[in-house]
C-alpha cells in the first residue's frame, strides 16, 4: 500500500508511525513544507485517557513522551485576588517542538519517507498514483477547500480574541486568570509545558479588545513567524500582576479568533482529512493535537481492522470517531461560548465564578467534581448554603412572596384531558398531585385557555368561566393538604397554533377538520400549512387582555398560589415578541419597544388582579433558533422589562415560534439562555430543557445559572423525582419532605448480592489528588507535592 500523507504536524507523523508500525511493507511519505525544526505554538496538553490509548498503540512513543511530560492533576481559578483549587483533574504537557522531534525520530526509525521543507502535490494529483491520501493540513485545509462540495466544510469564526504566547513563570497546575480591567475583563488559559515554561493563552472578546486599543496593533500586517510584538507588551502590562515579574515570551503570536471546524463527510474517495483539516474544538477544553492524535489512532486501528477494503477502513474510521469527536465539539461550543459572555458571571463571588467556570462546558458536573475532589463540593456546597447542609437542589427558594421548599419545579404540560367545555377532571388531579405528593417544590398546570378560542385543542382545560373553578380548587385542595408543595397555573391563549387535534406524542397538532374556529395573531400570518389566522384590531386585543385579567382572578379563586403567563412558544403573546410572525406596523409591531407592548399590557392588567403577595411568572422563548428571530440580547431586555412591570421570574425556554427552525437540542441546551437573563437583566429565572437527573440540576442552581430548574418529560417519566433525587443524594430533612402516606418508600430498596468479607490487612493509602509540577531543581524530573487547601485564598 501507497499512503501519502499531507502535513508534518502530529496528527501526520503519528499516523505514519502507527500505519508503518504495523505493516512495515506500506510505503509511506510524509509532506511537510516547514522544515523539522520550525514549528509555531508551545506546550500541548494531554487527558490521562488519551494517553491510555497511546501507551497501547506504539510504546516507544509514550516512553519518549512519558520522559518529557510536566504532570499535575490541580486546576486553579484565579479571580479577583483569589485561587480556588480543584483537584483530581489528571493532565500531562509537553513541548510542541519536543513532541514534533519524538514523532520525526520514530518514524524515521521504521523508514517512513520525511519531506521537509517540501510542499506537497495537490490531494487529487497524489490520489492518482496512491492507494490512500491523508489530508492532515490543518486548519486552513487546502485539500478541504478544493474538495469543498464533496467534505462540505462548515466554518464557524467566532468572536473573541486571542494569542498563544508562553511565559518563564513556571505554572504548577492548569491556571483559569480572570483580570477585571478597567477595559473589561481579560482571561488567561495556561499549564506548564516544562521546567522552564508553560503555556499562556490571553483571550478577551471584541469589546474588551478594542477598548485596550489593540485593534491598532493589530491592524499591522505581519508577515509568518513575526509576531506582534507591542500587543505582546501591552498583554504583560496588564497581566503584571499575574506574571509575577516574569516574561511573555511569543512565537508567531499574532491576534486571531477562533474557527470552529465541521465537515459534512471525512472521506472522498481515497482522500481523508485529519486532525484540524476535519474538525477542530476550542482550547478552552483541551488540546488540539490531543484530538488529532486520536484521530491518526482511529484511523490507523481502521487500516488494521479492514486490510483489504479501504472504503470499509475509512468508513469505520469516521463512524467510529465522529461521535467522539462531535461529543468534545459540543462541549467545547459551551465552553467558548461561556468566555464569549464571561461578563455575565463576572460580579459573582469567587467561590460560584470557580465553580461556574469549572462547570461551563457542561460535561463536568456537581457529581463528577466532587468524584475527583470531595473537599472542594464540600467547601463550595457550604458556602452556597451557610448552615443549611442540604444539597443546593434542595435549598428553600423565595419566589416573590411565596417560600418554595425546594428548587424544583414540576414543569407545565399539556395533558390534553379536559372535558369539552374545559373543565378538568381525574387526569390532571393525579399529574399535580402525584409531582406534588413526588416532592416538587411548586406544581405547574399547562396551557390553560383564557377563552375558548385560545384553547391548542379541544381537550385543553380553561378557565374563561366561573364552573371551571371547582375542578381546579380540587386539585389545589389537594395539593395543600396533603404536600408542602406551592401550587400553579399556566394562563395560555394558542394564538395562530389553536385549532389543532390533539397531537400524537412528540408531533405538532394538525388543523381540526371539524368544529375549529378562526385563529388570531399579530399578523396575518398561517403556521405551518394552518389556516391563516385573522391579524387582531386594538379593540380585539383590548377584549383577550381583559380575559386573561379574568382567568386569573379565578386562578386566585381557585386556591393557586402561583401564576405563570404563556409568552412562548409560538402562542399569542410570544408571537407579538418575535419579528418573524409580528409583521404589524401600527404601535403593536415594528421594533422591540412595539412588539413588546401587547404582552406588557397583558401583564399589566393580571398583575393589578393577581394579589401582590402571590408570584407571577412569565414564560418566554429566549431565541426562535431561526434567522432573523429573536436574540438573547432581544431575550434580555424582554426578561428585564417584563420584571420591571411585575413579574417575579422568568421561565426561560426557547423555540416553537416558527416551524423550520433549528434548535440544538442536548443536555440542559437552554441552561445559557437563563443564565445571560439572570446575570443581564437581574430578574429570577427558571432553567427548563434537557434535565433528566439531579446531577445536572445541582450544577446549574450551584453555579447560580438559575434559581430554579423546570422538569418536563424527566417529570413525566417519574412522578417522585424529587424524592427519588434526595434518596439517591442520601438527603433527609427540608426540601425532601416524605408525605406520610409515602414515608415507608423513603429506603431505597435493597438489591440483590451478597456482602462481602473485608479481606484487606492494611487498606491502601487514598490516592493524592493534589498533584502539582514543581520541577526538580538539577533537571525535567517531577515530584509530586501537595497543594493548598480546596478552595485556598493567595
Amino acid at each position: 500500500m501507497r499512503i501519502a500523507v499531507i502535513g508534518g504536524g502530529p496528527a501526520g507523523l503519528y499516523f505514519a508511525a502507527l500505519a508503518k508500525q504495523l505493516d512495515p511493507a506500506r510505503e509511506i511519505t510524509v509532506w511537510e513544507r516547514n522544515a523539522p525544526d520550525d514549528t509555531f505554538g508551545f506546550g500541548v496538553v494531554f487527558s490521562d485517557e488519551t494517553l491510555d490509548g497511546v501507551t497501547g498503540a506504539d510504546p516507544a512513543v509514550f516512553a519518549a513522551m512519558e520522559s518529557e511530560f510536566a504532570r499535575w492533576s490541580d486546576i486553579d481559578i484565579d479571580y479577583r485576588g483569589r485561587v480556588q483549587t480543584s483537584g483530581g483533574h489528571g493532565f500531562a504537557a509537553i513541548s510542541r517542538k519536543r513532541l514534533l522531534q519524538i514523532l520525526q525520530q520514530r518514524c524515521a526509525a521504521l523508514d517512513v519517507d520525511l519531506r521537509f521543507s517540501t510542499q506537497a502535490p495537490p490531494a487529487d494529483q497524489l490520489a492518482r498514483d496512491h492507494d490512500l491520501v491523508i489530508a492532515a493540513d490543518g486548519v486552513n485545509s487546502a485539500t478541504r477547500a478544493k474538495h469543498a462540495d464533496v467534505f462540505g466544510p462548515s466554518l464557524d469564526q467566532r468572536e473573541c480574541r486571542f494569542m498563544w504566547l508562553a511565559t518563564d513563570r513556571v505554572l504548577e497546575a492548569f491556571t483559569f486568570i480572570v483580570a477585571e480591567t478597567e477595559y473589561g475583563p481579560v482571561q488567561v488559559h495556561a499549564y506548564p509545558f516544562s521546567s522552564e515554561r508553560s503555556t499562556f493563552i490571553v483571550e478577551m472578546t471584541e469589546r474588551t479588545w478594542r477598548a485596550a486599543g489593540f485593534e491598532e496593533f493589530a491592524a499591522t500586517e505581519y508577515p509568518p513567524g513575526q509576531s506582534d510584538t507591542r500587543s505582546v507588551d501591552r498583554c504583560a502590562e496588564l497581566l503584571g500582576a499575574h506574571l509575577q515579574g516574569h516574561r511573555l515570551l511569543a512565537n508567531n503570536s499574532k491576534w486571531v479568533r477562533f474557527t470552529t471546524v465541521r465537515n459534512r463527510t471525512w472521506r472522498h474517495g481515497n482522500i481523508v482529512l485529519l486532525g484540524d483539516a476535519a474538525h477542530t474544538a476550542h482550547f478552552s477544553i483541551g488540546s488540539g493535537t490531543k484530538l488529532a492524535m486520536e484521530d491518526a489512532l482511529a484511523l490507523a486501528a481502521g487500516l488494521e481492522a479492514e486490510p483489504h477494503d479501504l472504503p470499509a477502513a475509512l468508513e469505520r474510521y469516521e463512524s467510529e470517531r465522529r461521535p467522539v469527536v462531535e461529543s468534545t465539539q459540543r462541549a467545547a461550543q459551551a465552553s467558548l461560548e461561556w468566555f464569549e459572555t464571561i461578563e455575565h458571571a463576572v460580579g459573582q463571588e469567587p467561590e460560584q465564578f470557580a465553580f461556574n467556570l469549572l462547570t461551563r462546558s457542561r460535561r463536568v458536573t456537581h457529581d463528577n467534581l466532587r468524584v475527583r475532589d470531595r473537599a472542594y463540593v464540600g467547601g463550595i456546597e457550604r458556602w452556597f448554603g451557610g448552615r443549611d447542609t442540604a444539597p443546593p437542589l434542595f435549598q428553600p427558594y423565595r419566589l416573590g412572596g411565596l417560600e418554595l421548599r425546594n428548587r424544583v419545579v414540576a414543569a407545565p404540560v399539556a395533558t390534553y384531558s379536559a372535558g369539552s367545555d374545559g373543565t378538568v377532571g381525574d387526569t390532571e388531579l393525579v399529574h399535580l398531585g402525584g409531582a406534588a405528593f413526588g416532592g416538587a417544590g411548586l406544581v405547574l398546570a399547562g396551557a390553560t385557555a383564557v377563552s375558548p378560542t385560545g384553547r391548542i385543542t379541544p381537550a385543553c382545560p380553561g378557565l374563561w368561566d366561573d364552573r371551571q373553578i371547582p375542578g381546579w380548587r380540587r386539585i389545589t385542595d389537594l395539593v395543600h393538604a396533603h404536600t408542602g408543595a406551592a401550587a400553579g397555573i399556566q394562563l395560555n391563549h394558542s394564538g395562530r397554533r389553536g385549532s389543532t387535534e390533539v397531537p400524537a406524542p412528540g408531533a405538532p397538532g394538525t388543523p381540526l377538520t371539524a368544529d375549529g374556529w378562526q385563529t388570531v395573531a399579530p399578523s396575518a400570518i398561517a403556521w405551518a400549512d394552518h389556516p391563516a389566522p385573522h391579524a387582531l384590531t386594538e379593540d380585539q386585543l383590548g377584549a383577550i387582555a381583559g380575559e386573561f385579567a379574568d382567568a386569573a382572578r379565578r386562578a386566585d379563586t381557585a386556591g393557586f398560589d402561583v401564576l405563570e403567563l404563556q409568552a412562548g412558544h409560538g402562542y399569542l403573546l410570544s408571537s407579538f415578541l418575535s419579528p418573524l410572525t409580528n409583521h404589524r406596523t401600527d404601535p403593536y409591531g415594528g421594533d422591540l419597544t412595539g412588539r413588546l407592548r401587547f404582552p406588557l399590557h397583558v401583564l399589566d392588567r393580571v398583575r393589578a388582579v393577581w394579589p401582590a403577595h402571590k408570584p407571577l411568572i412569565v414564560r418566554i422563548s429566549a431565541g426562535d433558533w431561526a434567522e432573523g428571530g429573536t436574540t438573547v440580547e432581544d431575550a434580555v431586555a424582554v426578561s428585564a422589562a417584563l420584571h420591571t412591570h411585575g413579574a417575579d421570574a422568568i421561565d426561560v425556554s426557547s423555540g416553537e415560534v416558527v416551524p423550520w427552525e433549528r434548535p440544538a437540542y442536548g443536555r440542559t441546551y437552554q441552561t445559557p439562555f437563563a443564565a445571560r437573563i439572570r446575570a443581564e437583566a437581574g430578574v429570577p429565572v427558571i432553567a427548563v430543557g434537557g434535565y433528566s437527573g439531579y446531577d445536572d440540576a445541582n450544577t446549574t442552581i450551584l453555579a447560580g445559572r438559575s434559581d430554579l430548574v423546570g422538569l418536563g418529560r424527566a417529570q413525566l417519566h417519574d412522578p417522585a423525582w424529587t424524592l427519588h433525587a434526595a434518596a439517591a443524594l442520601d438527603h433527609r430533612g427540608p426540601g425532601a419532605d416524605w408525605p406520610r402516606v409515602l414515608s415507608a418508600g423513603r429506603e431505597r430498596p435493597r438489591t440483590g448480592g451478597r456482602e462481602r468479607p473485608a479481606l484487606v490487612l492494611r487498606p491502601a493509602p487514598a490516592p493524592d489528588i493534589h498533584q502539582r509540577w514543581r520541577p526538580a531543581q538539577a533537571g525535567r524530573e517531577a515530584q509530586a507535592a501537595p497543594a493548598a487547601p480546596s478552595g485556598r485564598t493567595v
